[in-house]
């Protein structure tokens, strides 16, 4: 790999890897600027796809893209979406034989979480849950300063606790762990400590009702502060 170049993806003018053409042409990486990673990383990208090859990969991955296709609905005037997240989640653990699912949530969505139980128990699943402050661990274990505290400096305030989360999940042996509004970073020790199927229905936005993306699509109107280079 140049050590000038890396991978560079949202940059890309003319993205040759999902190509316009027929399924009986060949597809080629004629066209890709230098920074595409399948110019830079073939090694990677190789040892990805031989990957896949593992018949517990290929099933699953194969069933993902199944889940991607029956999101459309094809009509004779063209395609349309048809599935919110929460019904993609049961199809695609109902196709992978899922029945034990666990849900790790944020203690600020937890009525959030009471309805995906119930919507979720009711299509047949036994689910696990667990709060994010489980351990009920003060918050200056972690270093956290009294001034520092949320609801002020004599109040006690549990920390937040993904990596209980994921050993939670783990030795429960969810057949698929669901995330729910976890905050940045405790989200990151949570995938980074979980070892069964993981899965994001949805992430932590205080401003925006936990919907991130609402921030980008104003950036060029109410939130163009975001194009603001600092100072």
């Amino acid at each position: 790999m140049s050590k000038d170049l890396h991978p560079r993806c949202a940059r890309c003018a003319k993205p040759v890897c999902s190509p316009r053409i027929s399924a009986d042409e060949t597809a080629s990486i004629d066209g890709a600027p230098p920074f595409c990673p399948m110019r830079l990383m073939p090694e990677a990208i190789g040892t990805a796809l031989t990957t896949y090859e593992t018949p517990e990969v290929r099933e699953f991955a194969r069933q993902a893209s199944i889940q991607e296709f029956e999101c459309f609905e094809h009509l004779p005037e063209g395609r349309r979406t048809v599935n919110p997240r929460i019904v993609e989640l049961i199809q695609f653990a109902h196709k992978c034989g899922y029945t034990r699912l666990g849900l790790v949530f944020c203690g600020g969505l937890a009525n959030e979480a009471r309805l995906m139980t119930d919507v979720l128990e009711n299509h047949g699943f036994e689910v696990v849950s667990v709060r994010c402050k489980v351990g009920m661990a003060d918050k200056e274990r972690i270093g956290i300063t009294p001034e520092q505290r949320i609801a002020g400096p004599g109040k006690w305030e549990s920390m937040c606790n993904p990596i209980a989360q994921a050993e939670i999940m783990n030795k429960e042996r969810v057949d698929l762990a669901v995330v729910l509004g976890l905050c940045i970073g405790h989200d990151t020790l949570f995938l980074r400590y979980c070892r069964v199927p993981a899965t994001v229905f949805a992430v932590k936005d205080r401003v925006t009702g936990h919907n991130p993306l609402a921030a980008l699509y104003l950036s060029s109107s109410y939130y163009s502060r975001l194009m603001n280079k600092p100072q």
